[in-house]
């Protein structure tokens, strides 16, 4: 169930090497402070966003097939509603904690606030390694989880979607359940459903499309023709190999793409329809290459544009110095670490960050909200219309503060929400 990339609101936070991962909620408040500095924002505002709002922990019990019971633990850290329901995934994955949600669950508020959506930010999961489950086990955990969480969420409370371990029959099952309780049908308590149930035709595709979006813009604001462009992306599952696609189709030239088996690598370009996305084959990338290289390699070649789109904290200190392209067009959520970050900076390696670049499956699991409160489908021609002007519009709103103010993309990006959501803070007050 696992993949080396998913389509969720967000994404993951695995170091590929086994070292310490630099923490999502350390992480999270270091570039919260970063943009308040340069901003005229309350102190006391700033000080509330570096905390959750509430982190719900809680116990799911569930019968194993060999009719054993199972303890897991899940959670779901609620981080600011300030500007509308709670919004982000749901993750299955080992290392699920209390503070990798809470991070998580800042970087959401962040992430709809550049994209001006009326939600806040959420994350939440359960510790368990979905590869050791059946069909059966994963489906009696998800509707135990469901009800676990049944008071905390809600179509207008808090909406969650799908991430790392999940996927679109994880949400009908939370849906369902989650209904059988309420008494009611009630589609728009998660995104990220299969359409005939609610769902939005283009959700799976959305964050790569979105990555694909903003990977074009940036080179068109560096004055590069997206024609002959070359490419190294890594991760090939929903995000990478959707936005490698749609790339190769607009006349970039993709040289390399990997999987968690190592990277396919061609000067000449990649036939990206000919290679299996990890939803169509898993772990099938390095089968189809006549070169493989390994994923720390693909991320050090000599390329126009480098989309790390795999896992989280694969740039860091170690190996930023090594990076030779120009642009790096962050696919999953947290790809480069602080220290990381800074070296990039200082070389002058544009690096246009997640809470834009990947930010197309949240705003298209806005629209599937939008669906399901209005009982309207949309078609998929609209769908990726409407993706497309939000795309623009957020990329125009942070490429403004980017020329106003001596700082990096992911920090212009930062200071658009941060002062969308302390505007909002400000216009509702403190309630006593």
């Amino acid at each position: 169930m696992a993949s080396s990339s998913s389509s969720h609101d967000d994404g993951t936070e695995t170091t590929p090497d086994g070292s310490e991962p630099e923490s999502a909620v350390e992480t999270a408040r270091r570039q919260l402070q970063g943009a308040a500095d340069r901003l005229e924002i309350d102190p006391n505002i700033v000080e509330r966003l570096k905390h959750p709002t509430k982190v719900h922990e809680v116990t799911v019990p569930i019968e194993r097939d060999d009719g054993t019971v199972e303890l897991f633990t899940g959670y779901r850290a609620q981080h600011d509603s300030v500007r509308g329901p709670y919004k982000g995934g749901l993750r299955y994955h080992p290392d699920v904690s209390r503070d990798e949600c809470v991070g998580l669950g800042m970087w959401m508020t962040w992430k709809c606030a550049v994209m001006d959506l009326p939600f806040g930010g959420a994350k939440g999961g359960i510790a368990v390694d979905p590869k050791e489950l059946s069909d059966g086990e994963t489906e009696r955990l998800t509707r135990r989880f469901a009800e676990e969480l049944r008071e905390v969420i809600g179509p207008t409370v808090d909406i969650p979607a799908p991430d790392m371990g999940t996927d679109p029959r994880t949400m009908a099952w939370l849906m369902d359940a989650y209904s059988m309780q309420e008494g009611e049908t009630i589609a728009g308590v998660v995104t990220g459903k299969p359409p005939v149930i609610g769902g939005s035709e283009g959700r799976e595709e959305a964050p790569g499309r979105s990555v694909a979006i903003v990977t074009e813009l940036a080179c068109e604001y560096y004055d590069r023709p997206l024609e002959g462009t070359t490419v190294a992306i890594q991760g090939y599952g929903s995000v990478g190999a959707n936005a490698a696609r749609l790339l190769d189709d607009w006349g970039a030239k993709i040289v390399a793409v990997s999987d968690v088996n190592g990277a396919m690598y061609d000067p000449d370009g990649i036939d990206t329809r000919a290679v299996p996305s990890h939803d169509e084959e898993p772990e099938a990338v390095t089968d189809h290459a006549d070169t493989v290289i390994g994923n720390e390699a693909l991320l050090t070649l000599d390329v126009d544009v480098l989309v790390p789109a795999a896992l989280g904290n694969v740039i860091t200190e170690e190996n930023a110095d090594a990076v030779a392209a120009d642009i790096v067009v962050e696919g999953a959520n947290g790809p480069t670490t602080s220290a990381g970050d800074a070296i990039l900076a200082d070389r002058g390696v544009q690096v246009i960050p997640d809470i834009l670049a990947n930010a197309g499956g949240v705003t298209v699991s806005y629209f599937e909200w939008l669906q399901d409160i209005n009982r309207r489908a949309w078609s998929l021609e609209r769908v990726n219309e409407e993706l497309e002007a939000e795309m623009n519009a957020a990329w125009a709103a942070v490429r403004s503060e980017f020329d106003a103010r001596e700082v990096t993309w992911r920090e212009a990006a930062y200071v658009v929400a941060l002062s969308r959501v302390g505007e909002a803070h400000e216009a509702r007050g403190l309630w006593p």
